[in-house]
């Protein structure tokens, strides 16, 4: 699916076509406002795969800001916060089952999940570990394996099948990009942890690292996550060559923007990892984005 074009009569869209094409650049809003790093890596995408993923940041996104404090903002509770989740969810569905909804995020991820294959197998663990949030404020290891899975691991997943669609792999082919884009969200996930971890706990009394907590986190517990980090980087990056040029420089970049955080959280002293929030400066993300889009592969 690509966005709808004008009738070579030059006469404006309308009807389905209109609002296909509506939804798809609300979905392009979601994300240029929201993810400079995401939205970066994006603009390496071919254009139909790039509509795709746009689509997908834009439901996730939906859902993560009504967890993360936006409802409770607008003065909702915790069960009308979970109302709100699960009426996302239910309308998901729905709109995946016919192909549309009056909520133009939901109507663009739906165009993407019926062109690409998405089902409710991606989507209903995204949903549980959304839903995780607003219950859960320490994980176990069980807890936390299945919280990264649903809430990063299966839009990795979602991400592939847009990568691949169109595309012929062999079995094994993709059982190793499954495996690799599954680390790759992974890694995303607990590098956004590690940056996160004062406003995580400080501010949405979450604590997904099992065992770990702010008030004595030490470089023993930091280079243990970097670690695990450096080796879901290392499984992702080894199927990077097997992807589809017209997504290859995108995985490329985003996994070496996250890379470069898991290093400058490395380079940074626990004590202040704990109260500062990492970032990589805008000149090395350009630099990034340069080797990136010459068809360099990570170092």
């Amino acid at each position: 699916m690509t966005p709808p074009k004008a009738p070579r009569s030059g006469q404006p869209l309308t009807g389905r076509r209109l609002y296909d094409e509506v939804a798809v650049q609300t979905a392009a809003v979601v994300i240029k406002h929201y993810s400079t790093s995401f939205g970066l890596a994006t603009r390496l995408l071919g254009k139909s795969v790039r509509v795709h993923v746009q689509n997908i940041y834009a439901l996730v996104r939906l859902a993560d800001e009504i967890v993360d404090g936006v409802a409770s903002d607008a003065g909702l509770d915790g069960a009308a916060v979970l109302a709100e989740l699960d009426a996302l969810e239910a309308e998901t569905d729905r709109a995946v089952e016919r192909g549309y909804s009056t909520n133009l995020v939901v109507h663009a991820f739906a165009l993407t999940a019926r062109r690409v294959g998405i089902t409710r197998e991606l989507t209903e663990p995204f949903f549980a570990s959304m839903r995780a949030d607003c219950s859960e404020t320490e994980h176990t290891p069980e807890s936390f394996d299945a919280y990264v899975y649903g809430s990063a691991e299966v839009v990795g997943l979602m991400c592939l099948k847009t990568f691949l669609h169109g595309h012929r792999v062999s079995p094994e082919q993709e059982r190793r990009l499954v495996d690799g884009a599954q680390h790759l969200g992974a890694a995303f996930q607990k590098v956004n942890f590690l940056r996160d971890l004062s406003a995580d706990f400080d501010v949405l009394g979450r604590n997904y690292f099992p065992g770990v907590h702010l008030d004595a986190f030490g470089e023993a517990d930091k280079n243990r996550l970097v670690a695990d980090i450096d080796t879901d980087l290392a499984i992702s990056a080894a199927v990077l060559p097997k992807l589809p040029a017209s997504s290859r420089r995108a995985v490329v970049l985003a996994q070496s923007l996250f890379a470069e955080l898991n290093e400058r959280i490395r380079a940074t002293p626990a004590a202040t990892l704990a109260s500062t929030r990492v970032r990589v400066p805008n000149p090395v993300k350009a630099a990034l984005a340069a080797r990136a889009a010459a068809g360099r592969m990570p170092r």
